[in-house]
């Protein structure tokens, strides 16, 4: 059953564009800025949440009950929660999954996350949709619309932000069999565990390095090939990334980008990137592998693109997959060297198993 509202504290939704949604607090006591955007998934949120992806960002689940199968320790991207803020229909104070060892509301109090339930999360969705992504901000603690107004003008837009350095790792690490012809380096830009685990299970061995690790340095892992990561923010805003990405690309060893590593492959290729009028993100996104014809339902989380004209425009790259909803471009591949990446996530959790061939043509190439 929902939980009790008699004993929850209003809270407030303000967006940058002045619109203003009442609800109630649950989480964290206390005010969350952020981007607003909008999930489409059913399930997976404790994954979702946990995506080193969603730095920076303010959460809108589009399911109507939000919590019903409680927290599982194991189900996590990362080692914390990654979202700034969240944005519920109707949280459910007691779960039904045997498995859980905790409820969200405590699980958000534990890891700091303001949230609000009470909101109808279609109108909302649907506003944004039309509108675009905007920065907002959620607050429990100040009700004062006029001054949480003045308190998200301060509030940075993800244009030109750069989060993954942030979210990366500190340290290097390895992981898999030491013994494996296979190695792979790996670029931590915000990288989801799952995809460490997609390559580990198909008996790769991985180095996870700092984002600003230089060529030399991945270098003296002896590759047999680079993964570029996953990550949030602004790749526009990421040039020594792209330097890193272009030195990779001179060892002509097979690499393979997700998301945040495609948008850095394409720009490695001085292909621009571009903000999305809302973004993509869900676990049912479908996209057409033009190569075989097939289609893909796919797990996806960005909030920028790489500019299509530029893309087919390219002597030296090729378009392998397109999102049937938009026509956006979900997959590039290099003519000249065994480079590849996809915008979406094939590692899938949550989502679908469809793309995750993807990781067995990455160590076929390789060997």
């Amino acid at each position: 059953m929902p939980q009790s509202t008699t004993s929850r504290k209003p809270a407030v939704l303000v967006l940058a564009d002045g619109h203003v949604f009442h609800g109630l607090s649950f989480g964290k006591i206390g005010t969350a800025t952020g981007e607003i955007c909008f999930n489409t998934g059913m399930t997976g949120y404790q994954e979702v949440f946990t995506d080193p992806s969603y730095t920076g960002q303010v959460l809108i689940m589009n399911t109507v009950h939000i919590g019903n199968y409680g927290v599982k320790d194991t189900d996590v991207e990362s080692s914390s929660v990654k979202i700034h803020g969240l944005i519920a229909r109707n949280l459910e104070e007691q779960f039904s999954r045997h498995q859980a060892n905790q409820d969200l509301n405590a699980y958000l109090v534990d890891n700091n996350i303001v949230a609000i339930d009470g909101i109808d999360t279609r109108a909302l969705v649907a506003h944004i949709r039309t509108e675009g992504a905007m920065n907002c901000i959620i607050s429990s603690e100040d009700l004062s619309v006029e001054q949480l107004k003045e308190q998200l003008k301060a509030v940075p837009n993800m244009d030109g932000q750069e989060l993954a350095s942030t979210v990366s790792t500190t340290t290097e690490y390895e992981m898999g069999d030491t013994n494996s012809a296979i190695k792979v380096a790996v670029l931590d830009f915000g990288v989801k565990q799952h995809i460490l685990q997609c390559l580990v299970s198909r008996g790769a061995h991985i180095r996870v390095h700092p984002a600003k690790t230089t060529l030399s340095r991945l270098k003296e892992f002896n590759p047999t090939g680079y993964f570029i990561s996953n990550g949030p923010g602004d790749p526009a805003a990421m040039p020594y990334a792209v330097t890193t990405v272009k030195d990779i690309l001179a060892e002509k060893k097979p690499v393979f980008g997700i998301c945040l590593g495609h948008q850095l492959l394409a720009l490695a290729n001085d292909i621009p990137t571009f903000k999305m009028h809302h973004g993509h993100r869900g676990l049912n996104h479908p996209v057409k592998n033009i190569i075989t014809g097939q289609c893909e339902i796919t797990t996806q989380n960005h909030g920028f693109g790489v500019d299509p004209v530029a893309v087919n425009n390219h002597p030296n790259v090729e378009v392998t997959h397109l999102n049937l909803n938009d026509d956006s471009i979900e997959g590039i591949r290099l003519k000249d060297r065994p480079a590849f990446s996809v915008q979406y996530h094939p590692e899938s959790t949550p989502g679908p198993h469809d793309s995750r061939y993807l990781f067995d043509r990455f160590v076929e190439m390789m060997q």
